[in-house]
């Protein structure tokens, strides 16, 4: 039955909704050969067609063209569909797991999936050089906004003098606790500097 190998793929998708699931080139290339079976009887019947109406026999191919071309419409929207949705979830990993993607998903890649994504990571890393002060800003720190702007740690070592963006000083001594910008002390956390305390 025409369609089902495109219905598949579409199915595989709502399946495994929010994954990456490896890359079907079974299925694809059996739609891509019922597209091009499609496209070769449609020609063949055309071609029928207009030697049908120099000879006068009158038999009408439209109806069967206009349904075979549906067909391969819907193919192809089917085909669409399932390589915008992988890319639309490389894209979602690429802001979760930044520009190394973890084996067990690479594995389920198409080369030409692994060449969108090196290109796109390098893209989006051009980007993030390109605005802010001091070599760029890195976007995929937060994905979410921070529901304050100043949050309470504790540091873990004498680390002495600390400057803060406006110019004013801090004595960061061990155990003491302090209520800083969160930009101030992103850097500090992933250094082991301080400890954020969450209420």
């Amino acid at each position: 039955m025409y369609g089902e190998s495109a219905c598949s793929l579409v199915k595989e998708l709502d399946r495994n909704r929010g994954t990456l699931p490896p890359y079907n080139n079974e299925l694809i290339g059996e739609v891509e050969k019922e597209i091009c079976h499609l496209i070769q009887q449609n020609v063949a019947d055309d071609f029928k067609a207009h030697e049908d109406s120099n000879v006068g026999a009158g038999l009408d191919y439209t109806a069967t063209i206009r349904t075979r071309h549906a067909i391969i419409q819907r193919n192809l929207r089917c085909l669409l569909a399932y390589h915008y949705n992988r890319l639309r979830c490389l894209r979602t990993m690429r802001w979760e797991f930044g520009s190394i993607l973890p084996p067990d998903i690479k594995v389920n890649l198409s080369h030409a999936e692994s060449n969108w994504f090196s290109k796109y990571s390098s893209m989006l890393a051009t980007y993030m050089r390109s605005i802010g002060d001091d070599g760029g800003v890195n976007l995929t720190i937060d994905l979410n906004p921070p529901k304050a702007l100043y949050i309470e740690v504790k540091c873990l070592v004498d680390y002495g003098q600390y400057e803060l963006s406006d110019g004013s000083l801090v004595l960061l001594k061990e155990s003491n606790r302090y209520f800083l910008p969160r930009a101030e002390c992103e850097d500090l956390i992933r250094q082991g500097v301080f400890q954020h305390i969450i209420n």
